[in-house]
């Protein structure tokens, strides 16, 4: 039986995050695919993470600068290694490449924090993000990591266009595997259903920045459907969010979904200003998959829908997007429309089906020719040479000095 080890920045937790869900579709997979898979991660189990246990996967938790890796690495001896962020791979994908060096490395892009930093820094700025923005530090790192793995997971068809035509990144070393979803039953029709509804966790700057642009718009939607209310969960709500709660005005912070599926079955419209991000956004996937409209902004729809209509309406203008949320909770019939187009594209876009044989052929392509397949990435061997060797001194410098 072949060894997959995934090193975590975190536990995954699929109902806090989009990234824990995503983790826990490739667990999945690696697991039909008759994997034993080790969970390794520096971070503490949380109550809300997931118990991989019930998946049959041994965790193990770990050091950064610790030669007690070394020791873990070498015993499990894995065919595949997935990092879940550049920044574990960073950390430990030297010890690896110099422990196991012919261990598949494969890194779980999530979104690329890069894009994400620079028009979070643009946002801050108020001004538009460029092209030579995206130039930052993390872009550095991240894609010094791109290079030195064997595989790229790109969720965001949008980022793979980008790293492939604007930055001349090789398709050799990149992949497309999107967030996977399911047409669900809709659940209540639309006079069954009522209220407006956001969903983010709150650790997550853009969810943040978006319920503060809720906060803005919502007097203005309020005035024209007095009756209605604006419904906000989120994992991990700070003191500063629950400052927002205000019942007279129909502004409710209501923490932690409990059954996500149940919620987006009952509210009649998710509303996600977003003002800033990268990659796919999972609530508005899940949206889709239980029947619920959205309006978003253009960062919120990025990469999801191609040249299919959307599930509600995509606006970037303050204006407009109060108009549409009004229009979308007041029609019948075009809210009934718009579910249908939430459907055609999980249907179209997103079903795993589509995938997971081209991944699996594509993971016994790369196996079968590790050595040529490294070979032709040159310059992500020299970048995995010069960062063995400073990484390694410098890792064996901090452990001597922890000592």
């Amino acid at each position: 039986m072949k060894h997959l080890v995934i090193i975590g920045t975190v536990f995954p937790e699929p109902n806090s995050t989009a990234a824990g869900k995503r983790m826990l579709q490739l667990v999945d997979f690696f697991l039909e695919q008759n994997f034993r898979i080790s969970f390794l991660s520096a971070a503490a189990i949380s109550e809300n993470s997931f118990d991989l246990k019930l998946k049959g996967i041994e965790t193990f938790s770990i050091k950064i600068n610790d030669s007690s890796f070394e020791r873990l690495i070498a015993e499990l001896h894995p065919e595949i290694v997935i990092f879940d962020r550049f920044i574990s791979e960073e950390q430990f994908g030297w010890k690896v490449s110099e422990i196991c060096p012919d261990a598949m490395k494969i890194l779980d892009t999530e979104d690329l924090h890069f894009l994400r930093k620079a028009r979070e820094m643009a946002f801050k700025q108020n001004r538009n993000a460029h092209e030579n923005n995206l130039l930052n530090d993390v872009f550095k790192r991240e894609i010094a990591s791109v290079l030195r793995c064997d595989l790229s997971l790109m969720i965001s068809e949008f980022e793979m266009d980008l790293l492939t035509n604007h930055f001349n990144i090789d398709k050799s070393i990149l992949h497309y595997l999107p967030l996977f979803a399911e047409k669900a039953d809709s659940g209540r029709t639309f006079s069954e259903r009522k209220n407006f509804v956001s969903i983010g966790n709150f650790l997550h700057e853009p969810n943040w920045q978006t319920v503060l642009k809720l906060k803005k718009l919502w007097p203005q939607i309020r005035k024209k459907l007095p009756d209605s209310e604006l419904h906000i969960f989120g994992a991990y709500v700070p003191e500063k969010a629950q400052q927002l709660h205000q019942e007279k005005e129909g502004f409710l912070i209501k923490g932690r979904a409990a059954n996500k599926e149940e919620l987006f079955k009952n509210y009649r419209v998710l509303l996600a200003p977003i003002p800033f991000g990268a990659g796919i956004k999972g609530k508005l996937l899940e949206s889709m998959e239980f029947g619920l409209p959205s309006v978003t902004s253009s960062i919120g729809a990025e990469g999801m829908n191609g040249n299919l209509n959307w599930n509600g309406f995509v606006c970037d203008d303050d204006s407009d997007f109060v108009e549409k949320s009004v229009q979308l909770y007041s029609d019948e019939n075009l809210w009934t429309a718009k579910q249908k187009n939430g459907f055609a594209i999980v249907e179209n876009r997103f079903q795993k089906k589509a995938f997971l044989s081209q991944f699996s052929l594509r993971l016994k392509e790369i196996e079968s020719n590790l050595k040529s397949h490294r070979n032709k990435n040159f310059l992500g061997q020299i970048l995995q040479h010069h960062t063995l060797q400073s990484a390694k001194y410098l890792g064996k410098w901090i452990e001597e000095k922890n000592k």
